[in-house]
């Protein structure tokens, strides 16, 4: 599904605008980003929590070359689902 999809199923369900649910998700998704930048998590119920996680430096080998290189840490962001969320996908595999 991409973005225009899913606004367009969202402005259905709501019976907002297509323009009104648009600007809903910026701002959410804009509020979301800067709780990222302040390395702060993101808890949505029913759904899972986004947060950002350090990756730690390691080492890695060029599988062609053999050669080693150190990769520096970094932040990356991460995403765990709600058990609730996990039932649900996984009824849905059973079936």
């Amino acid at each position: 599904m991409n973005n225009k999809d899913f606004i367009t199923m969202m402005a259905v369900r709501t019976g907002l605008k297509m323009y009104e649910v648009q600007s809903m998700m910026d701002t959410v998704i804009n509020a979301m980003g800067d709780h990222f930048m302040e390395s702060e998590a993101v808890q949505l119920p029913n759904f899972g929590v986004f947060e950002v996680r350090k990756k730690l430096e390691r080492v890695i080998v060029n599988p062609s070359t053999g050669e080693r290189m150190l990769v520096p840490p970094k932040l990356v962001l991460g995403f765990k689902p709600s058990p609730l969320l996990k039932d649900k996908i996984k009824e849905r595999g059973n079936s």
